[in-house]
């Protein structure tokens, strides 16, 4: 099973006990240790850190408003899971339930922590270069710069005369050093769509999506 997944990856481990750490979820192993909860931590800051630096490189003449959302749509949960979709991870993952395997943010931690485990039995160029080669697609087709979500909610809230969207932070989750937001997003005449992440930012990006799905965008 490593060996094939290796071959995938494009990327031999030295310790490939790292690697199935990186697939086993924590309903199949619940020790810090034996699951991929430490190496998604850091495989999701390597993941920030890489595509930060490619978008710097590759658009110079960019400001800074336009590379943020570039980078907010590269590593949120919807465009990692669907790398870790690609790279076949949701069928190499080791869990204890077999619906975990098409759970989005599950498949979003598992491909970070595979990031994290090449950067622990390499080093940071094998992990940004692991990063480069599966999302620099992802860059290349988008050349025009992204609208973020909220930026859209608001355009097509005021175009079908539904108001100003008004975000609320329902509540916090986590540790203080790993939060989880909670943040509401409502438009007159529509109920509340709440979205999650580990910023205020973020979690208000995703409840504008989700309504943004609602009016039909």
């Amino acid at each position: 099973m490593i060996e094939e997944l290796e071959k995938i990856l494009g990327y031999k481990y030295k310790n490939p006990a790292l690697l199935r750490q990186a697939l086993t979820h924590s309903s199949h192993a619940s020790h810090v240790e034996e699951n991929y909860e430490r190496l998604e931590f850091l495989g999701d800051r390597v993941l920030g850190l890489t595509i930060a630096s490619l978008l710097y490189k590759i658009f110079p003449n960019e400001p800074e408003g336009s590379l943020s959302q570039r980078h907010t749509g590269l590593v949120c949960k919807e465009t990692v899971a669907l790398v870790a979709k690609t790279l076949r991870l949701d069928k190499y993952m080791i869990v204890a339930n077999e619906e975990i395997r098409e759970n989005e943010n599950v498949l979003c931690d598992v491909c970070e922590a595979v990031i994290g485990s090449i950067y622990i039995d390499s080093d940071c160029v094998a992990a940004i270069d692991f990063v480069n080669e599966h999302w620099r697609e992802l860059i290349d087709k988008n050349v025009a710069p992204p609208k973020d979500a909220k930026t859209m909610l608001q355009e097509k809230a005021h175009a079908k005369g539904r108001g100003v969207p008004v975000y609320k932070l329902e509540g916090r989750e986590g540790s203080e050093h790993e939060p989880i937001f909670h943040i509401s997003v409502t438009l007159n005449g529509l109920p509340p769509e709440i979205g999650e992440g580990r910023s205020k930012k973020l979690a208000e990006q995703e409840a504008a999506a989700k309504m943004l799905k609602r009016l039909g965008v």
